[in-house]
């Protein structure tokens, strides 16, 4: 369940950017630090990334370069997001999630009409997971309940969120980092999330509602 590696000049070669716009994208904190993962090689130490994320990052940094300075896209990428609040009916307008996650997010929070960026990220994330059909709406639930009472120690961190299913029987933790995934035999790892990756997506979502 290890992640895939890339290589510094496979990278560059597969996106054709330059070694000086790479750099300059990590000292902009374009792209995370956390990224740059060294190994030994029969050459000597090598710079890896990983392959899914640091591909998704660069497609998004090209698309939106021309449109934003390297600033903007620096706040937008950062995964300290600044404080947002969103009333029900905003969350409603926007189709930010489905009617289903929607009536579970009016059930869950009663009368109050506000909602914060975490609490509203949460939801996004399971209904996600729900969009896709890989997990059941009370998994997703356990998952909320779980992502609710553990995010705020790992907010302004990178982490991800890891789902397993072993016998009918689910299970979901927070990882710090992006570092190597093992679970017993039998386990079935049914998503792994890179949480920055969806506050960037709700971001963007917010902004252009």
């Amino acid at each position: 369940m290890e992640q895939e590696l890339i290589s510094k000049k496979e990278l560059l070669e597969l996106t054709g950017i330059s070694y000086g716009q790479l750099y300059r994208w990590k000292r902009k904190k374009l792209i995370p630090e956390e990224w740059f993962i060294r190994k030994s090689t029969f050459t000597g130490q090598e710079t890896f990334f990983p392959k899914e994320k640091i591909l998704a990052r660069i497609e998004k940094i090209k698309e939106l370069k021309d449109e934003l300075s390297l600033d903007e896209l620096a706040g937008m990428f950062a995964p300290d997001p600044s404080a947002v609040v969103l009333t029900k009916e905003e969350i409603a307008k926007r189709h930010i999630v489905s009617d289903m996650v929607l009536q579970w997010l009016n059930d869950e929070l009663g009368d109050r009409q506000d909602v914060s960026f975490a609490e509203l990220l949460s939801f996004y994330i399971v209904d996600r997971l729900l969009r896709s059909g890989e997990i059941s709406l009370e998994e997703g639930k356990n998952i909320w309940r779980m992502f609710e009472s553990h995010y705020p120690k790992l907010q302004g961190k990178s982490c991800e969120l890891v789902v397993l299913r072993k016998m009918g029987v689910t299970a979901c933790l927070l990882m710090e980092g992006a570092g190597g995934l093992y679970a017993e035999e039998g386990a079935k790892l049914v998503a792994r999330l890179h949480v920055p990756a969806f506050i960037e997506e709700l971001k963007l979502n917010i902004s252009e509602g």
